[in-house]
Parts: structure tokens; sequence; C-alpha cells
């Protein structure tokens, strides 16, 4: 009896995540197929696609996503290797500044960014290449939480101080151990952060938008204030981009892993 209460529970409000999660977004689909009147055609579409500022955020946006998924790499792996080895106490204080970003409002941040880079010594805002090196490092900060909690994750999963000494007692040096040993039995870990930080950057709109940057979403807010039909089919377009990036974890998440050696 107590089981049937509960299927009927857990059927209703599984009902009830899926309708108001699908709904809306069924609404956007249907309204960003009907910009010709009486017909359901791909012409906002079309037109989004036949863009050249869709294309050249689009493009600038995927590039410093890569940028900023191989800097957090850099940075994340090794330091959160380290503190498993090397400095277990200080954990919780490096898991409560990876939180800032989720404190710290966006504007603010951006605020601080160009009055302390767009003045000497430092003068990055006053030249593209400059203000892109200004935003990667935005972007590496604002998608901390997602690197470094899918390492810390990852690092849990594995006895890293038993692997460490079983290579190193074979031969191996840090760098041979970090790369050949603990990276391989990391890659699902990464590869989810990786994917989750891509997808932050491809969304981002603050940062982008005060640092006066070709981003894709303040190309999506500019596109709203004049278009109706336009926005929506963007907004399907990055809903299918996120659901392709989770289906890519999922693809290879379920590799075998029966060959990877955890030390566990």
């Amino acid at each position: 009896m107590k089981t049937s209460r509960f299927n009927f529970w857990g059927l209703f409000w599984g009902t009830l995540g899926l309708l108001y999660f699908f709904v809306p977004m069924y609404g956007t689909l249907d309204f960003s197929l009907r910009m010709q009147k009486g017909l359901i055609s791909f012409r906002a579409y079309q037109i989004v696609l036949s863009d050249h500022q869709f294309v050249e955020s689009f493009l600038y946006s995927v590039t410093m996503g890569i940028i900023t998924v191989f800097i957090s790499i850099l940075i994340f792996l090794p330091t959160t290797y380290w503190i498993y080895l090397k400095l277990p106490k200080l954990r919780p204080v490096i898991e409560i500044v990876t939180i800032l970003p989720f404190i710290i409002p966006v504007i603010v941040y951006v605020f601080g960014l160009i009055r302390t880079y767009g003045r000497p010594p430092f003068l990055l805002t006053l030249t593209p290449l400059g203000t892109d090196f200004l935003i990667a490092g935005g972007y590496v900060v604002l998608s901390m939480p997602y690197m470094f909690r899918a390492i810390d994750v990852g690092m849990r999963s594995i006895d890293v101080r038993t692997l460490t000494e079983a290579s190193q007692s074979l031969g191996g040096n840090w760098f041979q151990t970090l790369v050949n040993v603990i990276l391989p039995n990391l890659r699902i870990a990464i590869l989810s952060g990786s994917l989750i930080t891509f997808a932050t950057v491809i969304g981002e709109l603050i940062l982008a938008d005060f640092l006066v940057r070709p981003a894709f979403g303040p190309y999506m807010a500019s596109i709203g204030t004049t278009k109706a039909y336009e926005p929506a089919a963007l907004t399907i377009m990055s809903f299918a981009l996120t659901w392709a990036c989770l289906g890519i974890i999922q693809l290879i998440s379920r590799g075998d892993t029966s060959q990877q050696i955890t030390g566990r």
C-alpha cells in the first residue's frame, strides 16, 4: 500500500516537473516556427543562420569557450591534485573560494575588472587583444565552481596517494604521474567540467556586454530588443546545444571504464 502511494506521488511530481520544463520550451519552439503567417516554417532559423553577426558572435564565444576550458584544466587539475596530496587541510578553504562567483554578483566583478585593468599600469581594455585576455580570465573565474567541483568529485573516486606512490615507485616524476596516471582516471570528470564550462561561456552576457566584446550572449540580448521570432529561434538553438553537450557527456561516460586504475 505504501509502495503504491509512493509511486503515485513520484509519478505526479515527475509529470509536473516535465510539464514545467517542456511546456515553455514547446511554446517557444512553436512560436519560432510561425514567422510566416499561416505557415509552419524555419524562416526565423534561416534568418538567424544567414546573419553574419550570429556567425561572428558564435565563433567568438566558441573560441573563448575552448580557451577558457584549456586554461581551467591547466589551473585546477594540478592545483586540486596537489591539495589532495600535500595540503588536505586547505581543502575547505579552497571550497569556499571556489563558490565566491556564486556569491559576488557578476556586475560587481566586471566593474572591478574595468576599474583595475582600465587604467595604468595594466590598461588591458584599450585594445581588443588585451580585452580578450581580460575576458578569458573572467570566464575562468566565473566557471571556477563547475570545473573545480567536477575535478574534485573525480579525485574523490580514486586513491590519489596510492596511485602517486605506485607511480613514483616505478620511477615516474610528478609530471608523469599527473599526466599518465591521474589524468586518465579523471577524464570523465574533466570532460563534464569542460562541457559545463563551455556552455557557461557560450551563454554568458554581462561580462562580454560591459567589456564590449562580440560574444553570443550580447548578440542574443540585442536581437531580442528589435525582433520577435529570431530570439525564440536562438533560444531553441542554445537549448539544443546544451543538450548536445549533455549527450556527449553521457556517450563518453558510458565507455568502458574497467581498464581505469583507480587504486581502490
